[in-house]
């Protein structure tokens, strides 16, 4: 099949792979532009245009496709297919429409719930004890288009990081498996009820609030893990917390409570079993606490 792939971030190279390797024609990959990167901000190409590239497969990287000649660019491609994975741009009507079976995209929830941006940091916000992928086909609006598969997974304690790793694979997965068969998946209507947003990620809401409840706190540390990573502040320093247990322990909310870095919430308490200092590696707490002693009684910021 004549495919053109859609895709930025990490999450999308397994589908790339993926489609690859089932012997479809890529004959264009669309990703968004490179974007000033680490210290010395140079710009640095998505993980999916480089992938690409490595793949010997041309790369688009268009800042719009709303101006008439990137979409008769993409017209002039004759697809049976567009496949989309986490792009990040809008895909205009006309872009919707070009190719001959329209376009499908790879989306990591359980739709209707967490149409949007960041739907695995948001099921793990939520508590939800299950998420997955669908298959969606692309229509006007945000995700709202008709399903034609989906896939579960439990959360239980994972990582925003982990879960969508696995959540990429098997949306790799299954999407291969429905452009293999396309009609063996009719696509489905949405449900009206269970609707639920997952807006962009604030970085400001990696600031732990212990003042929240120590369940609530822990699923915070999941959530921003690996990025932007929740964090608290002490003697001016931001030190993140890249995992933690819920323990009993109480006192006023922020407040370290034994010399493990147990911290107090607004029920609970929060043990932090690996931390990092801005600048450095990945320790545990009481690596952290040889260096940098934050004593029983500390208020956290």
């Amino acid at each position: 099949m004549r495919i053109a792939f859609m895709g930025t971030p990490d999450f999308a190279v397994p589908t790339l792979d993926a489609l690859a390797a089932a012997g479809h024609d890529i004959v264009a990959v669309y990703s968004q532009p490179p974007r000033p990167a680490g210290r010395g901000k140079a710009l640095m190409p998505s993980p999916v245009q480089r992938r690409a590239e490595a793949l010997g497969i041309p790369v688009r990287t268009p800042a719009s496709l709303r101006d008439a000649d990137a979409q008769a660019a993409f017209a002039a491609l004759d697809l049976d297919l567009a496949v989309v994975a986490a792009y990040g741009l809008i895909l205009p009507l006309p872009i919707l429409h070009a190719p001959m079976h329209g376009c499908l995209n790879v989306h990591g929830s359980l739709l209707p719930r967490w149409r949007g941006a960041a739907p695995v940091q948001r099921a793990i916000l939520a508590g939800d004890a299950m998420t997955g992928v669908t298959i969606m086909a692309m229509a006007r609006g945000l995700d709202t288009g008709p399903m034609l598969a989906i896939a579960a997974t439990p959360v239980d304690r994972k990582t925003a990081g982990a879960l969508t790793t696995e959540l990429a694979g098997l949306g790799a997965d299954l999407l291969v498996r429905v452009v293999a068969e396309l009609g063996r998946f009719p696509p489905l209507p949405q449900p009206e009820q269970g609707v639920t947003y997952a807006a962009k990620i604030d970085k400001a809401e990696a600031r732990i609030d212990f003042a929240a409840e120590a369940v609530m706190v822990e699923r915070q540390v999941r959530a921003f893990n690996p990025a932007p990573g929740a964090f608290f502040e002490h003697a001016g320093e931001r030190i993140r917390i890249l995992a933690a247990e819920v323990v009993d322990g109480a006192g006023p909310p922020g407040t370290v409570i034994d010399d493990a870095l147990t911290i107090a919430c607004a029920a609970g308490a929060i043990r932090a079993t690996s931390v990092q200092r801005a600048g450095r590696g990945v320790m545990s707490a009481a690596e952290l606490l040889r260096g940098l002693p934050i004593v029983p009684g500390t208020v956290l910021e």
